[in-house]
C-alpha cells in the first residue's frame, strides 16, 4: 500500500498542520507522519488501534460536526449507517473501533479484487447507466432525480397520463438502479472519484466549484440531457445546498459555528481565516464564507461581529480603528442608510461610547477623560484649580486637550454659571452670593415645550419660510431658563452640520436651524422638537406635518411629539398631562387649564375646548 492516511481522510488535507501535530503526535513515528509515511508501516509500528485512536481524537477535537463518512469516506461502505452520524454524536470509543475496522479491512493480506481497468472517461459509464432506460424513466430523471428546478409528481402524472403513486414508485426504481450500478466494480472509478471530491470541498464551499472540481463535470451527459456535475452532486450525500453554497451538514450549525468563533469581537483577517478552517472550510474559500455568514462582516481587514443594531455597529467600527471617530467617520464605515443625526443621538445615549472630543467619540472601555461641553468642562478646571482659576490658564488647557476654538471658551467664561472675582479670574456662579436666574414662567407653564418620558423637556418649532431661509427665532424665557440660560448669556450647541447659538439679549433667541432642517428635508408645517443635552449637543427629532384625514385627538397628540394610536381621549389626555408636568391623577379641566395657562391653543382646538 502507497496510500497515506491523509489520502484516505480528506480533511487531514486542509487542516493546518500546526493544529494536528499536538493531537496525533506520537513518539515512534516520524514528523506529520500522517502524510509522511504509508497507513500500513504506520499501522506495523504503532499498532492500528493507536492509529485508529489518534485519528478519533482528532475527529472530536476537530471535525466533530462533520459526518463519519466525510472524515473517512471508507466507512460509507463498511458501515453506511454510522457514516451519516458525526462524532459528536457517537463518542471517541466507538468511532475508534470505525476506524479501527476500516484499516484492518484495509490491510488484510488477502488479495484485492480484481477492479476493471478504465478504458474510456467517466461519464461514459455513467452514460451507461441510462441508456438502457426508456423514455418516461429517463424523463423523470431528467426532470426529477437530477433537475435544477423538480417538476413535481402530478406535473409529471398528467404528462404520462399515469397516477402520482406510479411516478413515485418509477423514481424509485431508478434510485435503486443507480444504488445497485455505484456497488459495482464498473463505477469503483466514480466512487473514488466522489470520495476525492469530499476531500476537495471541505465542509463549505461556493457551489460554482463543483462544476469548476475536473473538466468533464461540465459536460453533457447525452442521455438526459443534463450536465455531469449534477448527476454527480447527487451522490454527494450529506452535503447541503444554500445560498449558492454546497456545506457539509446542516448549513444553519455551520453559519452559527463561524459567528460564534467572533463573538468575543474584532479578529484580523488573517487570524480569521485559520479559525474558520478549523471548521473544516477550505482556505481559499474562508474569506468568501465569512462574507457569506449573516452577521459577519470584513472591515478594514478584520472580521467583526455585524448585528442589526446601530449601537453594536458602531461598537465594531470603533473596535477595529482602535481610537476615536467622528460620527461623520462611523456614518461612512459603516456604509448604510442611516442617518448622522440618529448616529450622533445613540453615540450620546449608550453607555458604552464616551464622547472624547467636541465631535469625537470612543468607546467607554477604553477610558479617559469625557469631554462634557465646554461649560461643563470649564466648571472641572475651575473645581482643579481649588474653587477660582484664571480665565487665560482655562483657556490654554481646553483648547491644548479639545477642538474648542479661544473664543468659544472665553465666551462661556463670560456667560451664565460663572461670575468673575478678580480681573481675568472666575469662579462657579451660586458659590459665593449670586442668586441664580429664576423666570416669570417655569418651563412646565412654557408654551410649546413638552416633557418626555426620561423628564428631558423639549421645545417644538413650527417650521415656517423663515426658518428654511435661515433667519434665527424667539425663544421662550421659561425653556431658555430650563437649558441654564440667564440674561446676557449665550449657549453653543452643536449639531452634525455645525454649531447653533442660542443667545440673550432683550430675549432668548435661538440662531439658524436651516442645516438642521435640511438634514431631515422638513419642509413648511413640519414639526422639530429640540433641546440640550447635557453635553452640549443639540438633540432634535423631526415630524413630518400631521396629514388633514387624522382624527383630532391625535392631532393633539401629535403636536406634543405622541405619534402612538391610543384607545381613548381619556387616555390622550392622560398623556398631554404627563407631557405637560401635571400628575398622573390629573382630570380632563386640569389639563384644559394648563394648557389654557401656557397658550397651547393649537392643542386645544384640537381637544374641542
Amino acid at each position: 500500500m502507497n496510500l497515506s492516511l491523509s489520502d484516505l481522510a480528506p480533511p487531514l488535507r486542509w487542516t493546518p498542520p500546526g493544529q494536528i501535530a499536538p493531537i496525533v503526535e506520537e513518539p515512534q513515528l516520524p514528523e506529520a507522519w500522517w502524510a509522511a509515511i504509508p497507513l500500513d508501516r504506520a499501522c506495523a509500528i504503532a499498532g492500528t488501534q493507536t492509529v485508529a485512536g489518534h485519528l478519533a481524537e482528532l475527529a472530536l477535537a476537530c471535525w466533530g460536526h462533520l459526518l463519519l463518512g466525510d472524515i473517512l469516506p471508507l466507512v460509507r461502505f463498511s458501515d453506511p449507517a454510522e457514516a451519516e452520524r458525526t462524532p459528536e454524536m457517537l463518542g471517541k470509543d466507538v468511532v475508534q473501533k470505525l476506524f479501527g475496522g476500516v484499516f484492518d479491512r484495509l490491510l488484510e493480506p488477502t488479495p484485492q479484487p480484481v477492479v476493471p481497468k478504465v478504458d474510456k472517461p467517466l461519464p461514459e459509464p455513467i452514460e451507461d447507466v441510462f441508456a438502457a432506460l426508456d423514455d418516461r424513466q429517463r424523463a423523470i430523471a431528467r426532470d426529477r432525480l437530477y433537475a435544477g428546478q423538480r417538476a413535481t409528481l402530478d406535473e409529471l402524472a398528467q404528462r404520462f397520463s399515469v397516477t402520482r403513486e406510479r411516478i413515485r414508485q418509477i423514481e424509485r426504481d431508478l434510485r435503486d438502479h443507480v444504488e445497485a450500478w455505484l456497488g459495482s466494480p464498473e463505477a469503483a472509478a466514480l466512487v473514488a472519484h466522489v470520495s476525492w471530491l469530499r476531500g476537495r470541498l471541505g465542509s463549505a464551499v461556493p457551489a460554482d466549484d463543483l462544476a469548476a472540481a475536473v473538466p468533464w463535470h461540465r459536460g453533457e451527459l447525452r442521455t438526459l440531457g443534463i450536465p455531469v456535475w449534477r448527476f454527480v452532486r447527487t451522490l454527494l450525500t450529506g452535503y447541503e445546498q444554500a445560498d449558492g453554497w454546497l456545506v457539509a451538514g446542516g448549513a444553519d450549525e455551520l453559519r452559527e459555528k463561524t459567528r460564534q468563533l467572533f463573538a468575543d469581537g474584532p479578529r484580523p483577517l488573517g487570524e480569521a481565516v485559520t479559525m474558520v478552517t478549523q471548521l473544516g472550510v477550505r482556505e481559499d474559500v474562508a474569506e468568501r464564507w465569512i462574507l457569506a455568514v449573516p452577521q459577519l462582516r470584513v472591515l478594514e481587514q478584520h472580521v467583526v461581529p455585524w448585528p442589526r443594531s446601530i449601537n453594536e455597529k458602531a461598537e465594531a467600527v470603533l473596535a477595529v480603528a482602535g481610537r476615536p471617530l467622528s460620527p461623520e467617520e462611523i456614518q461612512e464605515r459603516i456604509g448604510e442608510d442611516y442617518s448622522l443625526v440618529g448616529i450622533r443621538n445613540q453615540l450620546t445615549a449608550d453607555e458604552r461610547f464616551m464622547r472624547v472630543d467636541r465631535n469625537k467619540y470612543g468607546l467607554a472601555r477604553w477610558g479617559g477623560e469625557e469631554y462634557l461641553g465646554i461649560r461643563e468642562m470649564i466648571a472641572r478646571e475651575i473645581e482643579r484649580a481649588g474653587g477660582e482659576a484664571s480665565v487665560s490658564t482655562i483657556v490654554t488647557n481646553l483648547t491644548s486637550r479639545y477642538d474648542v476654538s479661544e473664543s468659544s471658551v472665553r465666551a462661556y467664561s463670560g456667560g451664565p454659571g460663572f461670575e468673575r472675582t478678580q480681573r481675568g479670574w472666575i469662579r462657579v456662579a451660586g458659590s459665593g452670593d449670586v442668586e441664580p436666574y429664576q423666570p416669570r414662567k417655569d418651563v412646565s407653564e412654557t408654551r410649546r415645550s413638552f416633557r418626555s418620558r426620561d423628564g428631558r423637556w423639549w421645545h417644538r418649532v413650527d417650521v415656517n419660510a423663515e426658518h428654511l431661509r435661515g433667519s434665527g427665532s424667539p425663544l421662550p424665557t421659561g425653556f431658555a431658563a430650563y437649558l441654564g440660560m440667564a440674561p446676557g448669556g449665550q449657549l453653543t450647541a452643536a449639531t452634525p452640520s455645525g454649531d447653533v447659538v442660542i443667545s440673550w439679549h432683550n430675549q432668548p433667541t435661538m440662531g439658524s436651524i436651516r442645516n438642521v432642517l435640511a438634514d431631515f428635508k422638513a419642509g413648511e408645517g413640519d414639526h422639530v422638537f429640540l433641546t440640550v443635552s447635557d453635553g452640549g449637543e443639540l438633540l432634535t427629532r423631526h415630524l413630518p406635518a400631521a396629514p388633514p384625514s387624522m382624527p383630532p385627538l391625535n392631532r393633539a397628540l401629535y403636536l406634543i411629539g405622541y405619534t402612538a394610536p391610543v384607545t381613548s381621549e381619556l387616555e390622550g389626555l392622560r398623556l398631554i398631562g404627563a407631557r405637560i408636568g401635571l400628575p398622573d391623577l390629573a382630570g380632563r379641566e386640569e389639563v384644559l387649564g394648563r394648557l389654557r395657562e401656557r397658550g397651547d391653543r393649537d392643542i386645544l382646538g384640537f381637544l374641542g375646548s
